[in-house]
């Protein structure tokens, strides 16, 4: 096993990482200095509890997308292939073989599962235990929702953005699916808009639409994930999106 760990300063520099409180950083950091070679822990709450975190903080990282958690208590470092770069010589390959088995890797190296195998392997939010949804006192409303559901009706107009992006790329995405739902309303709760979306879908069709290798990345999973606001700033595309809707969240 590789005795050395590294860490991208694009994710932990990132707005969405340093809003966290300083005990999820820095059990971010540790989880990362104990994964094995493939970015894998198999003891994520012991370790949480060892170097004096709690569950809210190891429920955040999930929810924020840092770390992605199996039902056997699994883990895996989400951005593990973008902070590390083990020669294959080196590297020891993980012993979570079936879990690893579950997972792909996006174009910018990040692990994600895909919306086919996500009820397999993923918990449903609302059968969350007690002790992991995360207190009103760390985190606001709508970054709880995020775990345990929110009672309210959710007025989020995800049929919009995977309509656009359909009409954008020919492709027949659906707007029900989980995995889809979570990154729109993750965007959404960051505070971007639907306009924002437009352009990062506007941005990214005129630049990967004709290329046959990057055409597949135009999918909800690679443009509404932890690279959304790089796109957007991208601003490539000069224009206003034919489809307006001033109804949802400005930035």
């Amino acid at each position: 096993m590789a005795q050395r760990r590294m860490f991208s300063k694009e994710i932990t520099t990132s707005d969405t990482f340093v809003d966290m409180p300083m005990s999820s950083q820095l059990l971010y950091f540790h989880l990362g200095m104990e994964a094995d070679d493939e970015g894998f822990i198999g003891n994520a709450k012991m370790l949480s509890r060892a170097y004096g975190a709690n569950s809210d903080d190891l429920s955040l990282l999930k929810a924020k997308g840092f770390i992605i958690m199996f039902q056997n208590g699994v883990s895996v470092v989400k951005d593990w292939n973008l902070n590390n770069k083990i020669r294959k010589d080196r590297l020891k390959p993980t012993i979570y073989r079936s879990e690893k088995s579950l997972l792909s890797v996006d174009i910018d190296g990040s692990y994600f599962i895909d919306n086919q195998m996500t009820t397999k392997v993923q918990p449903i939010d609302n059968q969350m235990s007690a002790q992991d949804r995360l207190g009103k006192d760390r985190l606001g409303k709508d970054r709880k929702d995020i775990l345990s559901g929110s009672k309210e009706p959710d007025q989020l107009p995800y049929k919009e953005v995977v309509d656009y992006l359909n009409e954008k790329t020919g492709s027949k995405y659906r707007s029900s699916g989980t995995k889809t739902k979570n990154l729109i309303k993750a965007r959404f709760n960051e505070g971007f808009s639907l306009d924002d979306f437009r352009t990062v879908i506007d941005v990214k069709s005129k630049q990967w639409l004709t290329d046959q290798k990057m055409k597949q990345y135009l999918r909800p999973v690679t443009l509404f994930g932890t690279k959304f606001e790089s796109y957007l700033n991208e601003n490539q595309v000069t224009g206003k999106p034919a489809m307006r809707n001033g109804g949802y969240g400005t930035r």
